[in-house]
């Protein structure tokens, strides 16, 4: 018997130290090659460990919560697998039997190459799961919910129909259903928009057609039938859950850990305050500051010191921008995927940091400490998104964002978002981006002033829409208005180039049109 022992790796490039954060295993469990071992926070994110050895587990070696340098080692695994009761095992037919012998073993992997992760395979991509993402963009309009055509008429009709936008009808039953998984709607068809909910269900032809059915199938949330009636008696939404099922589905377990969060957020509020008649300093509580925290509290001091910034603002007349936002929604390409005014701001910042290339740049000193340096122009866009996630912020970007039309963008910050919100970025999304955008405004903040991403030369927050007065060819009406504000790098940035900047993302904002040029 061989007793092998697993050490830590670098996951990233160059960190050099992680923390356990959950064990997969235990003592005595059997383990096959790429079986994932544990769970790992980074100075980038949260990353999980694939076994590099089959066998048994014989011993952690690392507690949950305890960060170690790499090269540490953090478990060991036996070669010996441990065989069940010779009784408790059946015995194979000869048409198993003979495959099973003739499949090779599989090679160990070299370590450091990490599985892709597919666990969001079954997801759709164009759905955010979670809370509030920063990131996730402001409502464009109210969305109410379709009222659900009962089994008896839905049998009647031989499929479960969703009545689209040109009155045309669409749905057959998926697989998920078939196997005994009901589906929630996520997002409305526009003809269902502004009904009243006692309103009879829609009346146009119901026949099922293929686009209709998958269309019906991409804006749903996967749930078996008990699930979703724990979900409803503990009022909870299932679109605010993070599914973890094997076909993308919302457990119960899932349900458990959401109610689990809420319940000790409102017992976190209840009892926050410490007893008056304690000493002051038995009633503060003490931190640690590490991984994915600490390393953005060292980048943004880094970056507040390094780089001389400048901000700036402007209101914008966001109108237009609601009113194309609106009709994406009811656009048939778009039909399945969450559209937001987020997705417009993204596309007019890579159209005016074309116009405007110094704002798409990276400063660099010279290594050997001269005063000589240069200033690096990317002719490229690797968008960042800033995300706040229970785990501190992430900025993940989205890689050369100018080639992608607008819809590939909308489900490139779909896909960003949900990963983001599941704790699933990993290192390289984070690596490499040249210009971010925070959406504050998803929290309701009207502006603010961000600190520059390092590595770069300028980021735009990108504050709440809401309506206010504005005065529009002489008269005071309401409008949707919305700040952008800016935060530029004084050494590559002046106040000229800034500002032209972000005039040319207000223009977008203010006539989406123009990206038509």
């Amino acid at each position: 018997m061989t007793l092998n022992k697993f050490n830590l790796p670098d996951v990233g490039e160059g960190l050099t130290e992680a923390e356990i954060v959950a064990w997969k295993v235990k003592a005595g469990d059997t383990v096959a090659i790429n079986d994932v071992l544990c769970e790992i926070e980074t100075a980038k994110s949260l990353v999980e460990l694939p076994s590099p050895f089959a066998g048994t587990v014989t011993e952690l070696l690392v507690p949950e919560g305890v960060t170690v340098e790499v090269g540490t080692p953090i478990i060991t695994v036996s070669d010996a697998v441990t065989a069940p009761a010779a009784e408790a095992a059946p015995a194979p037919d000869a048409a198993t039997a003979a495959p099973a012998a003739a499949a090779p073993a599989a090679p160990a992997p070299m370590y450091g190459t990490l599985q892709a992760d597919t666990s969001d395979a079954g997801e759709p991509a164009g759905r955010p799961a979670g809370g509030p993402l920063v990131g996730s963009g402001p409502k464009a309009d109210a969305v109410k919910r379709r009222r659900r055509i009962s089994a008896s008429s839905a049998q009647a009709s031989g499929a479960a129909a969703a009545t689209g936008s040109d009155g045309g009808a669409a749905a057959a039953t998926s697989g998920a259903e078939r196997a005994g998984i009901e589906t929630h709607d996520v997002w409305i068809n526009p003809a269902a928009v502004g009904r009243p909910a006692d309103a009879p269900a829609v009346a146009d032809d119901l026949r099922p057609t293929i686009g209709g059915a998958i269309s019906g199938l991409v804006g749903k949330v996967l749930a078996k039938p008990p699930v979703r009636k724990i979900a409803r008696d503990l009022g909870i939404n299932l679109a605010d859950v993070v599914p973890t099922g094997a076909r993308g589905e919302v457990t119960r377990e899932d349900l458990v850990s959401y109610q689990a969060q809420r319940d000790a957020e409102v017992d976190q509020a209840d009892s926050f305050w410490g007893k008056s008649g304690r000493p002051q300093d038995q009633r503060i509580e003490r931190i640690p500051v590490k991984g994915v925290r600490k390393a953005t509290a060292k980048a943004m001091v880094e970056s507040a010191f390094a780089a001389p910034h400048v901000s700036i603002f402007v209101d914008v007349d966001a109108s237009r921008t609601m009113e194309f936002v609106k009709r994406l929604k009811t656009s048939r390409d778009f039909e399945g995927i969450k559209v937001s005014p987020l997705l417009i701001l993204a596309k007019a910042v890579i159209w005016a940091a074309a116009r405007n290339p110094s704002v798409n740049a990276t400063w660099v000193d010279n290594p050997d400490g001269s005063d000589s340096a240069e200033i690096h122009v990317k002719h490229f866009m690797n968008l960042g998104i800033a995300a706040a996630t229970p785990r501190g912020l992430m900025v993940p970007n989205i890689k050369n964002a100018q080639d992608l039309s607008l819809k590939q963008l909308a489900l490139s910050l779909n896909e960003l978002a949900t990963t983001a919100r599941a704790g699933k970025t990993q290192p390289a999304q984070m690596r490499g981006g040249t210009l971010t955008v925070t959406n504050i405004g998803a929290l309701g903040i009207d502006t603010g002033t961000p600190i520059i991403n390092p590595g770069e030369v300028a980021i735009v927050a990108f504050g709440t829409i809401k309506q206010k007065p504005w005065v529009l060819d002489g008269e005071v009406i309401p409008r949707w208005i919305t700040t952008l504000g800016g935060s530029f790098d004084h050494r590559v940035v002046d106040g000229d180039l800034s500002a032209r900047f972000m005039a040319d993302v207000a223009a977008i904002l203010e006539e989406p049109a123009l990206l038509l040029d």
